[in-house]
């Protein structure tokens, strides 16, 4: 019983991360084709992107000529947490 709540509670936190790369794709564009910064739709991408973005730029320089990284370190560390989630939630399940 209590492994199938955690496996549940596991697989919606996976999703959410997932949805989060989304956003983060989706923004990474954005910045591409510079929108208007007062559509509600970029603030709020701006507004859920910027703090991670700027948690990894406290710890490592991300712009290398002119390109930033800092979504790229972001996907690359959620996908490895999902990984890792995503093995212990299985290991529970069985």
């Amino acid at each position: 019983m209590l492994g199938d709540i955690i496996v549940g509670i596991g697989s919606i936190v996976i999703s959410l991360l997932n949805v989060y790369i989304w956003i983060i794709i989706i923004s990474a564009l954005l910045s591409f084709v510079n929108p208007d910064p007062y559509n509600p739709i970029v603030q709020f991408l701006y507004r859920v992107t910027n703090p991670a973005y700027d948690f990894v730029r406290r710890f490592m320089r991300t712009d290398f000529n002119g390109l930033d990284f800092a979504p790229l370190i972001i996907i690359i560390a959620l996908q490895i947490l999902i990984v890792i989630l995503s093995s212990v939630v299985h290991s529970i399940a069985y």
